[in-house]
């Protein structure tokens, strides 16, 4: 899932003040005639392979319950502020897909409809979802406004014939893989142990809280407030900058990368052995001709005797707007999306992991690979910080890292000292960022 930001200038004042707006509107029970408007996230290789995968199954929907949905795929660049605009002008879908990073940001708008355990019950109840991906669902201890739809964790992706050349199996602890690495890196070949999309604001953020979560580190104290500067933090940070600045494994050339098709290009082509991306980074290879078979998965490692954290739970979430008009047949659509049946169709073309209990993966025709994200996901992922300000996180903490990537490529080393004063001033940006 790719996290994006919130529209400028909008504050929890204005929410509070225009979403009188999105008033409830009683639900009608009208059943078949009724059409509901479902604006999906684009999960699939454009906008139009959306609808391909979609519409079949909509129309399988339809045909069931007499229900018609009109289907409109959002890019993610639109979907955020999309979403935002709909929940405080009341004008918008009957169901929508959220990034699920974004559901207590959207929770707090007031304009979604909370599934109460009622709810829950007629959708198979909390345990019916795979319990990680229902962390994502909202904030803790209150009904949650969001259910989860397509699960995603990040692993470890290697090239299978340069580590079996080199006499390496494939590593269980972060130092092994640093040695690994450091084994596989010929620069005068262009040959590097890892590469990374160095110049990716979201991604960077992303592998500072995994690598900070296996340090022990919290970006946010119980109340909500940013502690990047705690130690756990410095430490998750400088273990990835320092793939670059002290161990030599990462190509400078990659602190360029603004896109994480760049790293994974350079995977393809051999130029890296090892690079970190989520299970929808089967696809991205696959479009870069890379075949299955040359490649393997494993969860990344954490340093030896750390927590073994090797991803946050991303993915979307199905939302229904509070004040549609037709909520019984919002409810029965989310049950759909939800069932077994559809869990396992939906997820087998988005290479994604299926967000209920029960429902076999198929992201990959080799199941050990299956069976490396299902791990991740059930026993080593963790939800980001469930907090309404997760956008400004990704801005304050991302842009860090990325400056301290760039100084690491000029060949500088990057000291415990230059992160401190880095994570410092986005904490300082977060605390000013709006709430």
């Amino acid at each position: 899932m790719k996290t994006r930001p919130l529209a400028a200038g909008v504050s929890a004042v204005l929410l509070a003040a225009t979403l009188a707006a999105c008033s409830s509107g009683d639900a009608d029970s009208g059943g078949a005639g009724v059409t509901l408007t479902y604006w999906a996230s684009n999960q699939g290789a454009s906008l139009d392979n959306d609808k391909e995968i979609l519409t079949p199954e909509l129309e399988k929907f339809t045909a069931k319950t007499g229900i018609k949905v009109k289907l409109e795929v959002v890019p993610w660049s639109d979907l955020t502020n999309n979403t935002l605009a709909a929940a405080v002008s009341g004008q918008g879908p009957d169901v929508v897909n959220i990034g699920n990073t974004n559901a207590v940001t959207f929770q707090s708008t007031g304009a979604f409809y909370k599934f109460d355990d009622a709810a829950l019950t007629k959708l198979g109840g909390k345990d019916h979802f795979v319990g990680t991906a229902f962390a994502t669902s909202g904030k803790p201890g209150e009904p949650p406004t969001s259910l989860p739809l397509y699960s995603q964790v990040y692993a470890l992706y290697y090239n299978k014939k340069q580590f079996a050349d080199a006499g390496l199996q494939p590593p269980t602890t972060w130092e092994e893989m640093v040695s690994a690495a450091q084994k596989l890196t010929k620069p005068d070949q262009n040959k590097w142990g890892v590469v990374i999309p160095g110049a990716t604001v979201n991604a960077s953020m992303h592998f500072s809280y995994i690598f900070s979560e296996q340090n022990g580190g919290s970006a946010f104290d119980a109340s909500g407030k940013p502690t990047f500067t705690s130690q756990g933090m410095i430490d998750g940070v400088r273990q990835y900058v320092d793939l670059m600045s002290r161990d030599k494994v990462v190509n400078p050339s990659s602190a360029q990368f603004a896109e994480v098709a760049q790293a994974a290009g350079e995977f393809a082509r051999g130029n890296a052995a090892m690079y970190f991306a989520q299970t929808s980074g089967i696809n991205t290879l696959a479009q870069n001709g890379m075949k299955p078979d040359e490649y393997g998965i494993v969860p990344i490692p954490a340093p030896a005797g750390k927590t073994k954290i090797g991803s946050f739970v991303a993915g979307s979430n199905i939302s229904i707007f509070k004040n549609t008009k037709h909520l019984d047949e919002a409810i029965e659509f989310v049950k759909f999306m939800t069932s077994d049946e559809e869990q396992a169709i939906l997820n087998k073309a988005y290479k994604s992991l299926p967000a209920v209990q029960g429902v076999e993966s198929a992201i990959s025709d080799e199941p050990e690979k299956t069976e490396a994200f299902e791990k991740v996901l059930a026993e080593q992922a963790k939800p980001l910080p469930l907090i309404p300000g997760i956008q400004a996180f990704q801005a304050s903490v991302g842009s860090a890292v990325v400056g301290l990537i760039a100084k690491a490529a000029t060949g500088s080393q990057v000291s415990e000292a230059d992160i401190r004063a880095a994570l410092e001033k986005a904490q300082q940006k977060m605390a000013s960022a709006p709430k």
